[in-house]
């Protein structure tokens, strides 16, 4: 059977972890040096809707490094730009390669890409969910500070794909998730494709949601498409900048995680983001690790090597 990666519910409780264990096997292999092509011949189809740093960097790279080759597909410089429907784009460039990735708007994009797909399908952003960020930040604390299980995450900010997939990923592998937007900008259960409301907490106040957190985490304030918003937003997540206050008030080994690209100033302070509670760059780096599990995973189900 196919298994996609469209949101993070889509795996179980028990894929994550055995996801953490071979993401943290790899990056090992990877920092000693030692080659490891499971995916040789096998062929990934990166389709770009919005444009990328680290989504393209690590998954083009990560193929690479597991043996196999990557396209780039650019949406403006393909049919589906023209208009093709995305199930013949499916059916089409499924027969032509071994995995797909899609960063796009709409998560109905990838959700038709991948109803009419003979490979694995990734989510590489939607405007719903990032399941592949939430992946690597979750591995990244696992790292830092052992399981999560039971720990408290504070988001702060915009109730984007972020924070939705942070919901997801509290109800599938049981932590909390604290959660302090602006009015008007609040947490839609049914757009995060929510189940309940036992791992997630709602605060008006965001001092209060970093209270006793074990790891603070913040987006931009104005996400890819909703750039004719931005002043409005300027305005309005003025008090939601993550700073050393807010910091103070979490657990104090509690940890700062940002998926980057960041604005020092709005979102957070430079004193937060450049400071040595901040693991920015180990978990922009765990991008390609655990995409690399996952690729390997979807690609060749369990292994033990």
């Amino acid at each position: 059977m196919i298994r996609h990666f469209l949101q993070f519910r889509d795996l179980t409780r028990d894929e994550h972890l055995y996801l953490f264990e071979r993401a943290r096997v790899i990056k090992s292999r990877f920092k000693r040096y030692q080659p490891y092509h499971p995916l040789v011949d096998r062929t990934l189809a990166m389709i770009f809707e919005k444009s990328s740093t680290r989504t393209r960097l690590s998954f083009e790279a990560g193929m690479h490094q597991l043996g196999g080759s990557a396209i780039y597909l650019n949406t403006r410089d393909t049919q589906l730009g023209r208009g093709e429907p995305v199930e013949d784009a499916g059916e089409v460039i499924s027969r032509m390669v071994d995995i797909v990735m899609i960063r796009t708007f709409e998560q109905d994009i990838v959700e038709r890409f991948a109803a009419h797909s003979r490979v694995p399908v990734i989510n590489g952003l939607t405007n719903e969910y990032h399941p592949c960020q939430i992946l690597a930040d979750i591995f990244t604390f696992i790292e830092h500070r052992g399981p999560i299980h039971g720990k408290t995450v504070a988001w702060i900010g915009d109730s984007n794909n972020m924070c939705n997939t942070w919901l997801q990923a509290a109800e599938v592998l049981g932590f909390n998730v604290h959660v302090s937007t602006p009015p008007g900008y609040e947490v839609e259960p049914e757009r995060a494709n929510l189940y309940g409301t036992d791992h997630f907490e709602s605060f008006a106040d965001p001092m209060d949601a970093c209270r006793g957190a074990d790891l603070v985490t913040t987006d931009v304030w104005t996400s890819m498409g909703w750039e004719e918003e931005s002043d409005e937003r300027m305005k309005a997540f003025a008090d939601w900048q993550v700073d050393a206050d807010m910091m103070a008030v979490a657990k104090p080994d509690g940890v700062f995680m940002h998926c980057l690209p960041a604005h020092r100033g709005e979102e957070v302070t430079a004193e937060v983001i450049d400071g040595p509670r901040s693991v920015v760059w180990d978990e922009a780096e765990n991008r390609l690790h655990v995409q690399k599990a996952l690729m390997e995973y979807l690609l060749l189900g369990r292994v033990e090597s």
